[in-house]
This record gives C-alpha cells, structure tokens and sequence, in this order.
C-alpha cells in the first residue's frame, strides 16, 4: 500500500510542478509514469517535490472542505452535484466521498515522509527550509486527521490511530518544522493541535508566538485552473471545488449559506481564467479568538475582550472584495423560500443579507464578522462563550472549521477496511453528537416570511454548542 501511495504521489507531485530554471528538467521523461530514478537523487528534486505537495494540498482541500461546510450548519446544499448525504448527518462509511476525504489526507502524509527520506536526503542541494516544509505538511495530514475524523490510520495500512494520537503526531511533526527552522504555520499548526486537545496553556503560548511572528500572518492554499486536469473526482483536479459551489456554477445555487452568513459568501469567486481563489489554511486571526476563548473558560471575561479587540483589528484590515453576484438568486429553485434582500432580519438583526441584483455586492475574502467591541463589551460567562463561537463561524466560513467547532466527526472508509485488517466494524460506524442527534436533519434550518420580511435560524447552533461545554464533543478548553 505504501508503494502504491508513491509511486501515484510521484506522478501527481511531477506531472504539473511550476518549474523553473533550477527544477529538474521534464523533457528528459519519455513515460509520463515517472519513476522514482528519474526524480530522486536530482538538483533541486526537493523544491519539485514541495511544489507537488502544494499541489496535492489543493487536491487535499477539495476533497475535504466542501465536505466539511455542508456537514455544518454553515451551508445547505439544494442540488444533487455535491455531497447528498452529510447535510442531514448521514455519515456513511460507504460514502465516495468520505473515502476520497481519508485518502487525500494520507496522501499528503505519504507524500512528505517519501520527501522527508527519499528525495530531501538525495538531493545535493537540499535545504533547512525544504525540510521544514515537509515536516510541516506531515504535522498538517495529522491535524486534518483530528479535525475531521474520531479515528484513523496513521500510517499505509497501520494501526487505526485515535484523535489525540493525531494530535500528538501532528504536535511532533509541527515541533521538528519550526525547529528545523523557525516558521510561522508551525506554530500555528501546533497552535490548533493545542486546542483540540483542550491544552489552554500551551495553545495559548502558541498563539502568542504566532502574534508575535507576524500581526497579519495568513497562510493559504493556491489552486491552479490553468493546468488542472479531470474532473472533481480526479486525482489531478486543482480548480477550486468549493469557489465553483459558491460562485462559478451561478444559477444552480447549489451551496445556499445559513442566512445570518449571508454577507460573506461567496468569500471564494473567480479571479481570471487562469486563476482562482486562495483558501485560508492558517491565519492570525485563530490566535486571538483562542486567547479569547481561554481567557473565557479560566472565567477571565476582561482578557477575552481584549483579545475580541484584537481581533476586530485584524478583521478590519483584512481585504475587501466587489463583485457581480447577480446570477446569484437565493430564490431561482423555490421563489420566496429564502432572505435575498437588505431589507430582511434574521433573528432580529438587520445588515446581515445582500440585495445582489443592484450592482455589485462587498465580501470579505479572508475574514468578515458582523461583531464589533460594542457587542461583546458587557456580556460574560456563555454569553461571551456562545459570541465568540459565533465570531468563529463567521470568521472561517469556508475554511472547514465550523464542522469540528461542531463535534462532528467522519468514519474510516469500506475501502480502508477491505484494504487494511486493522480497521474494526466500530472505526466505521458514525457518533453523532448528542446534542445534535434529534436536529441532525434539520441543523440548517430557518422559518422564512417573505411578506414580514424576516428570517428565523430554526436551531442557535451555537447556544447549543455552549449549552454542551462540558461534553467531550465541544469547547475544547471546558
């Protein structure tokens, strides 16, 4: 299994590489199966392969996120083209693409640890800076592993690994990368990984570190259009999957966001032709709102305002985006059945929706929240846990978060236990958490009144997340 992993990471992480004058040179490969002898052992064979991994993150990505925004209540899906099945929390382990989501995610393992003792070591012009790299994308295939899964194998058909066991292993990983030389998305990785495990001290160090590396620090994934190849099911696809579920499939209106998130989405929309949108794989703005969230469990109410303020810093300095969303209808498939307008509340709030057919709309594309300092100043205990919850879903709408903000979890695949005997019936059968069993179809749900003009959120996912602090599901530091 691990050379199978290889031998198609090879392919994939060199078939569409950007090469340069110091990459190695592809004209020499007359099989476009390109072995191992033609890569390792090469100058510069190292940058190739970390260019293949940031391909392979995109793919990763597409196979993952999408997923993730529709198992929560971020977004509802209303056509056939994505997922059918996680929106009403039906995790099946025979679902396609719960066994694509696992398969990309050990791919990016594989692919760093083959760059870790194959490639790096064999090129003569290796360097600290590379290896750091695959330490960091190594940490990463654990950590997406945690987000997203209860358990999954940690190595080529090995032993079925529990979350914190991924979260070890990706603390490790992130560890070796910031000491092989010191980067900011290490810091941040082990930052997250701290959280999920509920270790409020060291998050906190963590995000601390994080601030002082770099005020504004983001880390992306970038996508590549022009040079993709097959469809969304390929092994080779780089568009962006989820910009074409918000955006470029227009009038289909597949992914309809929960209404109060109406104003930032699409936070992913076309560029050019040749290029796409970036998605956030790491950003500043996570440290602040797990200071504040830490300061809120250790009943420190001042210092999760202080931290709420830094964050309105950053959000406020973050792009801006205008853009013709007019194909945009919220309405085409069921005239009246959802809020397309300004003038419309939702849960009493005005400003949270667009009118999309007056000209063009403004959406954040990094970060956008509907708080500001007047809305948290004052507020303590869960109110202030279940605002900064809220802040959190509209701060990584997109991002894949809300899904594990959620305790929601996927299973190991039928294709992983027909292939890998360490794989039992329970890896396999879904846990949905309590809170959300009696909901579970109906967690993006809203009463709309198209005369009235309002708009009701059906169930306060957030509230219920607090309501539940103290189970092992959510709030990671309670």
């Amino acid at each position: 299994m691990k050379k199978l992993l290889t031998k198609i990471s090879i392919v994939a992480a060199s078939a569409l590489v950007i090469v340069g004058c110091e990459a190695v040179d592809p004209t020499d490969v007359v099989n476009p199966n390109l072995s191992e002898d033609a890569l390792v052992g090469q100058p510069n064979s190292s940058k190739s392969w970390l260019n293949g991994l940031e391909r392979q993150l995109a793919i990763t990505a597409n196979n993952n996120l999408i997923v993730a925004e529709i198992a929560s209540d971020n977004y509802v899906n209303t056509q056939t083209f994505f997922n059918q099945f996680v929106d009403g929390l039906n995790i099946d382990w025979q679902d396609d693409d719960v066994d694509d989501s696992q398969f990309h995610i050990a791919r990016i393992r594989e692919m760093a640890l083959f760059g870790l003792s194959e490639i790096g070591p064999n090129d003569p012009n290796y360097d600290a800076t590379v290896q750091a790299e695959f330490e960091f994308f190594a940490g990463l295939s654990h950590l997406w592993a945690a987000m997203y899964y209860r358990n999954l194998p940690g190595s080529a058909a090995g032993p079925v690994l529990s979350r914190d066991a991924h979260l070890d292993a990706a603390i490790n990983y992130f560890n070796s990368s910031n000491t092989t030389s010191e980067n900011t998305s290490a810091k941040a990785g082990m930052m997250r990984a701290y959280y999920l495990k509920g270790d409020a001290t060291n998050a906190v160090a963590m995000a601390d570190a994080v601030i002082a590396a770099d005020a504004e620090f983001l880390r992306t994934i970038k996508f590549d259009p022009q040079n993709s190849r097959g469809n969304s099911n390929s092994l080779d696809y780089t568009v962006n999957s989820l910009q074409d579920a918000l955006y470029d499939r227009g009038s289909f209106d597949d992914l309809q966001p929960l209404p109060k998130l109406d104003f930032l989405d699409p936070k992913f929309a076309v560029i050019s032709a040749n290029e796409d949108s970036e998605i956030p794989l790491l950003k500043v703005e996570e440290a602040h709102l797990i200071k504040a969230e830490a300061a809120n469990a250790a009943g420190n109410d001042p210092g999760a305002l202080l931290a709420l303020t830094d964050l309105f810093t950053v959000v406020s300095n973050r792009p801006v985006r205008s853009l013709n969303d007019a194909t945009e209808d919220r309405t085409e498939r069921n005239p009246g059945s959802r809020p397309d307008s300004t003038d419309i509340t939702v849960d009493g709030r005005a400003g949270l929706v667009l009118y999309r057919q007056g000209g063009n709309v403004n959406v954040p594309t990094v970060s956008g929240t509907s708080y500001d300092l007047a809305m948290v100043t004052g507020i303590t205990g869960d109110a202030m846990l279940e605002a900064i919850y809220n802040i959190r879903q509209e701060v990584f709408i997109g991002e894949g978060m809300r899904m594990m903000d959620m305790g929601i979890t996927l299973v190991v695949s039928q294709n992983e236990q027909l292939l890998n005997s360490n794989v039992t019936t329970a890896d396999t059968e879904p846990v949905i958490p309590g809170y959300l069993q009696a909901i579970a179809s109906e967690i993006d749900a809203i009463t709309y009144d198209d005369v009235a003009r309002t708009c009701t959120i059906n169930h306060n996912i957030s509230n219920l997340i607090v309501q539940n602090k103290a189970t092992a599901d959510v709030c990671p530091f309670h």
